[in-house]
This record gives C-alpha cells, sequence and structure tokens, in this order.
C-alpha cells in the first residue's frame, strides 16, 4: 500500500533557484567535464598507435553515440517522470517509473550486444576500403558494444540519483569510471607494467572496464544512500502504462540523439570523398567539443529534475527562474568554448599528433564549426525546456531539421560546388535554423504549459 505519511518538502520546490540549479548541476559539470577529458586523452593514446587507428575510432563513433543515444534518452524519460511523480507526492509512482526503468536497461543492452556480436563487420566493411582501418574499427566497436551492460547500468541508476536531487553521488560515480579509463587506457594500450600490450584493443577494454565498475558503484549508492525510491524487483511484472510514459519524453530523446549519430555517418562518408585525414579531423573536433559541451550537458541533467519537479507542483515562477538562469550560464559557456577553439586551433591539433595535412585541414575546420556556439547554449537548454515539460516532440522537430534538413545537404551542396574547406559552413548555418525554430517551440509551449500554472 502506498504511504501516506507527510514527507518532507524536497529542495527542488522550496531552495533558491540560482543556488539549487548550481548545487544540482555543478557536481555533473564537474565529472562531465572529467568524462570530456577522459574522451580527449583516450583519442591522444590512440593517435600514438597512427592516424588509421585515430580514423577507426572515428567511423566508429556514431554507434557508440546510439549506444550513448539510447541509455541516455530512456534516462531523460526516466528522469522526467520520477521527478514529476515526486513533485505530486506519487511516491508508488515514481518506484514503477525506477523498476521500469531498470528493466527497459536491461533489454536494450541485450540488442546493442546483439549488434555488437553480428554487425560490426558489416558495418565497417561499408565505411573503408581500407585493410587496417577495418582491422582497427571491427576490435575497438566489438568489444565496446557486447560489454555495453556497464553503461546502461551506469546511466541509468545515476538518473535515479538525479531524478531525487542526489547529484553530488551521481559525480562520484562519473568521475570513477573516467579515472579507472583515464588509468586503464596506456596501461593496455602499450602494455605498461607488464599488462599485455593490446593497442586499439586495450582502449576499448579500458573503455569498458571503466563503466562496468561505475555502474556497480551505481547501484550500490543507490541501494544505500537512495531512501526516495524504493526499486524492488519481487513480483515485478513490466507495466505498459509507465514504460509508455518513460519513452514518451524518452523516445523523442532517443530518435533526437540518433539523428546525430546518423548525421556524423553522413557527413563521414561526405569527407571520405576527400581524404580520411578529414574524418580524423571531424573526429577530433567531436572530442575537442564535448570538453566545452559536456558542462552544459551537466547544467541541463540537474535543470530537468527542478522544471519536472516544479511543473508537477505547479510553480510557474521557479520554473521560469530556473530556465532562465540556465540559460544565461550555457551561452556564458559557449563563449568561452567558442573563443579557445578560434585562438588555439593548431595547439589543440598538436595535441592528436596532426601532420602537416591534418593541420592543414584541421586548422579551419574548428575555427569555422566554432561559429555554431554563438547559437548552441541557448538551444541546447530550451530543448531540454521542453523535455522536462514532458514535449520531447518539440526538441526531436528541431533536431531532424538542424542535423538532416539543413546540416547535411548544405555540406553535401557545399562539398559539390566548393570543397573541403566550405563543408564545414554547414554547422553554423545549421545552428541558425535551430534558433529560429527553439523559439517559436518556446513561445508556443509558454502559452499552452507554463502561463496557465498558478
Amino acid at each position: 500500500m502506498e504511504t501516506t505519511e507527510v514527507r518532507q518538502e524536497n529542495k527542488m520546490g522550496v531552495m533558491p533557484v540560482g543556488k539549487l540549479l548550481m548545487s544540482m548541476s555543478l557536481p555533473m559539470m564537474i565529472s562531465m567535464l572529467i568524462q570530456a577529458l577522459y574522451n580527449i586523452v583516450d583519442s591522444i593514446f590512440v593517435a600514438q598507435i597512427g592516424e588509421n587507428a585515430l580514423t577507426a575510432v572515428s567511423l566508429a563513433f556514431p554507434i557508440q553515440m546510439l549506444t550513448i543515444s539510447v541509455s541516455t534518452g530512456t534516462g531523460v524519460g526516466i528522469n522526467a517522470l520520477l521527478s514529476k511523480s515526486l513533485g505530486e507526492k506519487k511516491f508508488k509512482d515514481a518506484n514503477e517509473a525506477a523498476t521500469n526503468g531498470i528493466f527497459l536497461a536491461v533489454v536494450s543492452y541485450a540488442v546493442f550486444a546483439i549488434i555488437g556480436l553480428f554487425f560490426v563487420k558489416p558495418f565497417f566493411a561499408t565505411q573503408t576500403m581500407d585493410p587496417e582501418i577495418y582491422a582497427f574499427g571491427v576490435s575497438y566497436l566489438s568489444i565496446c558494444l557486447i560489454f555495453s551492460f556497464g553503461i546502461f547500468t551506469q546511466v541509468t541508476f545515476e538518473r535515479l540519483l538525479q531524478s531525487t536531487g542526489k547529484t553530488v553521488y551521481s559525480m562520484i560515480t562519473q568521475m570513477t569510471g573516467a579515472v579507472i579509463n583515464l588509468i586503464m587506457d596506456p596501461i593496455l594500450i602499450f602494455g605498461l607494467f607488464g599488462a599485455p600490450k593490446m593497442g586499439i584493443a586495450g582502449a576499448a577494454v579500458a573503455t569498458v572496464m571503466g563503466q562496468i565498475i561505475a555502474g556497480i558503484f551505481c547501484v550500490v549508492i543507490n541501494q544505500t544512500k537512495n531512501k526516495e525510491i524504493n526499486c524492488s524487483f519481487k513480483g515485478f511484472r513490466p507495466s505498459k502504462v509507465t514504460i509508455g510514459r518513460i519513452y514518451k519524453v524518452g523516445v523523442p530523446s532517443i530518435i533526437m540523439q540518433s539523428i546525430g549519430s546518423v548525421m556524423t555517418l553522413g557527413f563521414n562518408a561526405i569527407l571520405m570523398q576527400f581524404t580520411s585525414t578529414a574524418v580524423s579531423v571531424f573526429g577530433v573536433y567531436f572530442k575537442l567539443q564535448s570538453f566545452i559541451f559536456m558542462p552544459i550537458f551537466g547544467l541541463n541533467n540537474g535543470m530537468i529534475p527542478i522544471i519536472a519537479y516544479n511543473y508537477g507542483a505547479r510553480n510557474k515562477k521557479r520554473i521560469m527562474d530556473t530556465m532562465k538562469f540556465s540559460i544565461g550560464t550555457a551561452v556564458s559557456l559557449m563563449m568561452v568554448g567558442l573563443a579557445i577553439l578560434q585562438f588555439l586551433p593548431a595547439q589543440l591539433l598538436a595535441m592528436f599528433n596532426a601532420s602537416e595535412e591534418m593541420l592543414a585541414i584541421g586548422v579551419p575546420a574548428l575555427r569555422t564549426i566554432s561559429l555554431s556556439f554563438i547559437f548552441a547554449g541557448y538551444c541546447i537548454i530550451v530543448g531540454s525546456v521542453f523535455q522536462a515539460l514532458g514535449n520531447g516532440m518539440y526538441s526531436l522537430i528541431i533536431s531532424v531539421v538542424r542535423q538532416l534538413l539543413v546540416l547535411l545537404p548544405v555540406a553535401y551542396v557545399f562539398a559539390k560546388l566548393f570543397g573541403l574547406t566550405a563543408v564545414w559552413f554547414s554547422f553554423p548555418i545549421a545552428e541558425l535554423s535551430s534558433v529560429v525554430l527553439s523559439s517559436y517551440y518556446l513561445k508556443k509551449m509558454y502559452d499552452s504549459v507554463i502561463k496557465p500554472l498558478s
């Protein structure tokens, strides 16, 4: 029977918004910065094997993005439903959201394990004719997918912690995984301290080791510290209603992030018409931009439960204050990122053992793509506001238009008409379309959802 005793008001409903957002977001921003640093260092180590190894990892990246899309997208749905249920004081619904979310993580892992076992070789056969790039890619991606239960466990249980405002514990688990990864990378890639020299396979093993250990840590912390949620699987049966509510927000988020995977596949195909070095440059850009974008995603993870909670509590002012504070912070962070990529592109590429050809392609590429940062912070926050308020479809539409209907066609046309240097301008052009659509849908959602709240 559902408990009816009076519970202490959650801090998401009473703490001053600026302090609350920073207290929830800062730990995740720090942990995601460490994760982004791991991504960069991981690629730096891989680049020491050779440019073909870096190209292989870049070609594998879209499938890795797909794994992350499914895990984090489902997590967004769990987060939004669970926080909203707590705001409405529906504690039984919150527990159902948690248990069904864990069930979905198990099913999702099984799908990706099958992909890792049977579909990696055909995938790389369509991506490259170079036998070394093919061999590197198959080895790396197979390991990442077959052992991806670590990332599904980690992301799901971190979302349970974030949903109840316990983001410090989420930070600790993310940092744990990233640090383990950073330590094991050089040891397994280069065979240090008596370990076998595994090359690019070592990078993959280090990645899944970090994810698995972080996932186990997350489970333990949830069982011992997260008292607001009771995850019991005794007599558990999947709930179609609860899964439907999770995926109402989660599926648009999954598709939206998966669109990034499709975009990367298409963009790699355009770049391969020129040279595989351009693919390596694009891969390096994604690693570098993660260092800039990850803090904003951490900000998002802190913002979504606050807005969802106060939506459930019908507190219009706290929703608006949270949104405004988040947009201001995100735009400021993106301006810092813009300055770094404008003034230090050669130094950043040099960390990845860049050849003269890579520098010649990469310096103008980084400077051009980073112009999109002017608009990106605003668009990211607004898209997450839609998800927190239960309408991920707006975010999905914006993502489809930006990445598939604008970015890829513009890149293709520019490649045919003006050459490789012009291809990079597709990014700021696409981001402009995102600003227009985000603003239109934000006004629409304010009028229909936020404004009527008391």
